[in-house]
């Protein structure tokens, strides 16, 4: 297996091995398991990819998420990211589909809106327009290691609110519905996210934040307006820019993502299947204390 980085202190392709490797080999995954511990960003290229492919090699890496009431693959563990409607064709540019798609253009990081976070997202390639439609990441532990050694210190002690209601409210005030947001209620977790293997701490925020506990709202907002305006500043992500049979997986715990767009016309269309965060993981240091999990 060759380990070339692509991305600014972060992120790498993965060559000279398939998901059917780690899927079926120990060895196999244990070495891209390290490697995914530290550049958060793996990609493959030239997959034979298939459902089940996916879901075997995913299962690797730890229990998956049940797909959430009100996205395609509901009580599935996959997910389907598309703009191709019933009937077969590119929904319209208004459509709640696409809609859905846009909201997936702000920085964010899978899943810290539910009661068990996200450990790792895979996705996999199936349909790529033509031009556009990247995936763009940032590490978020290399922007926690930019701050000094003070704020540090004060963000590993704040608790932050996240809700998917939140996120979906930016691009439109109805996109979450009474269904989604009575199955998804807030949920709280710590700013900042050790990794148990190598030490290492991450900004654990993104687009579906809304609050701190325990802090004005007008403070808080600007606080994590800053911080994820330091994480995403220009020269310091990777952009992904897919091809057909291309799988990445990245490390939600350690960074955010974003969809860029493309052009409206064009059909695209993505797996993707979400590993939960366990306790090997490092997920009992950023539970709440009982005072904030209860709110």
């Amino acid at each position: 297996m060759d380990i070339v980085q692509v991305g600014p202190g972060f992120a790498a392709e993965l060559r000279g091995v398939t998901l059917s490797d780690v899927a079926a080999d120990d060895a196999a995954y244990k070495a891209v398991r390290a490697v995914f511990e530290e550049h958060s960003v793996l990609f493959f290229r030239g997959q034979q990819v298939t459902d089940d492919i996916q879901l075997a090699f995913s299962r690797r890496f730890g229990p998956l998420e049940v797909t959430k009431v009100g996205a395609i693959g509901t009580g599935t563990n996959l997910i389907i990211l598309t703009t191709i409607g019933p009937d077969g064709k590119v929904v319209p540019p208004d459509s709640r589909l696409a809609l859905r798609n846009k909201a997936n253009q702000l920085w964010h990081t899978d899943s810290t809106f539910k009661q068990i976070p996200a450990l790792s997202s895979v996705l996999s390639a199936r349909i790529v327009p033509a031009q556009g439609g990247e995936t763009e990441f940032v590490s978020t532990r290399l922007a926690f290691e930019r701050l000094d050694a003070a704020a540090q210190k004060r963000l590993e002690n704040y608790f932050v609110w996240h809700d998917y209601a939140h996120s979906r409210g930016k691009i439109a005030a109805d996109l979450a519905s009474p269904e989604e947001r009575a199955a998804l209620p807030p949920a709280c977790w710590r700013m900042v996210w050790k990794n148990p293997v190598n030490g290492r701490s991450a900004l654990y925020l993104a687009s579906h934040a809304y609050a701190i506990e325990g802090m004005e709202q007008a403070p808080a907002q600007k606080l994590l307006a800053e911080l994820m305006d330091a994480a995403t500043a220009q020269g310091l992500s990777y952009i992904h820019r897919w091809k057909d049979g291309d799988v990445v997986m990245w490390d939600n715990r350690a960074t955010m993502h974003r969809g860029r767009p493309w052009p409206a016309q064009e059909a695209r269309l993505m797996v993707r299947s979400t590993i939960q965060a366990g306790e090997a993981d490092g997920l009992a240091s950023v539970r709440p204390p009982a005072r904030q999990a209860a709110e």
